[in-house]
């Protein structure tokens, strides 16, 4: 199944079991918590589903995130992305981190390009959701209701002042992180345990990334239980799993004001968003730029 949250012409919003072929949608009424574990393995009759179809053309496609839950990620999980900045070997463990609501760009919308950068970065990932607390089950993925599409937008000259990491300016900034276009329940991706699916990003046309999920270093499994070792997941929660080779900094092509990014992941779809133009800072704000002075 693929289930996707939508706003109408009214201003409500809530989720849908969608059909984006035949363009129909069907609005669900059970809570999320109730039927997540459920639509996981398909059983569609836990969503309590309105009779009356929608078109899904015309409803607003929202980011598939429930209301309250938290979006985390993870980096360091491909080794063709480390090798090509010059690392040899995999690190002992992954790194984590946290992004806020502000920071999700809905599926369509356009990206901030933030004022305190010049170095906007791209980053295909598969997202996974949970459905259920992990507590003690023994595959942590089992607990997932399914995947979704990220786009890790990064601000990538954050921290150079500083000669170390600043992932909240780099990870943390608003409307730099499209999700979506749905969520593609487990039961269509495999099942519990590691997936294999190939995933791009391209740029106006120009493939620049592509890989496979069966690469990640850290499997799936692991990374859920690294950040539930440290914060409890809850149903709703988005776990971003790492980004391939292939990203601007690499290269020194970064984003553009203007740019069309498409992200794709087999099985999933496809997430479509465009650069907006760069913000400026007025003056007296300028001092929070990257952490320094302002620029003479």
């Amino acid at each position: 199944m693929k289930l996707a949250f939508a706003g109408d012409a009214g201003g409500q919003r809530f989720w849908v079991l969608v059909d984006p072929v035949s363009d129909l949608a069907l609005q669900v009424r059970a809570p999320f918590a109730q039927w997540a574990p459920a639509a996981a393995g398909g059983n569609a009759a836990a969503l309590d589903l309105a009779p009356q179809p929608l078109r899904w053309s015309a409803l607003r496609a929202r980011a598939p995130v429930n209301p309250g839950a938290r979006v985390f990620g993870v980096g360091l999980n491909y080794l063709t992305h480390l090798t090509r900045l010059g690392r040899k070997e995999a690190p002992p463990h992954t790194i984590a981190y946290i992004k806020p609501d502000s920071a999700i760009v809905h599926p369509g919308e356009e990206i901030q390009y933030p004022a305190i950068t010049a170095q906007l970065d791209y980053e295909v990932e598969l997202v996974a959701v949970v459905a259920r607390p992990l507590d003690d089950a023994p595959q942590a993925s089992a607990c997932l209701l399914g995947y979704t599409i990220g786009n890790d937008i990064s601000a990538r000259d954050a921290g150079k002042q500083l000669g170390s990491l600043d992932l909240f300016t780099q990870k943390a900034l608003d409307r730099t992180a499209p999700i979506g276009p749905w969520i593609a329940t487990l039961d269509e991706l495999g099942g519990p345990g590691q997936p294999a699916l190939d995933i791009s990003l391209s740029i106006n046309g120009e493939q620049r990334q592509h890989d496979n999920t069966r690469q990640m270093i850290f499997p799936l499994d692991e990374l859920l239980n690294y950040l539930d070792a440290r914060v409890a997941l809850r149903p709703g929660d988005l776990v971003f799993t790492g980004s391939t080779c292939g990203v601007g900094l690499e290269d020194g092509r970064f984003l553009q004001p203007g740019d069309s990014i498409a992200a794709t992941i087999a099985g999933i779809g496809e997430l479509h968003n465009r650069v907006g133009a760069r913000r400026v800072l007025a003056p007296a704000r300028a001092v929070g730029r990257l952490g320094g002075p302002p620029p003479a």
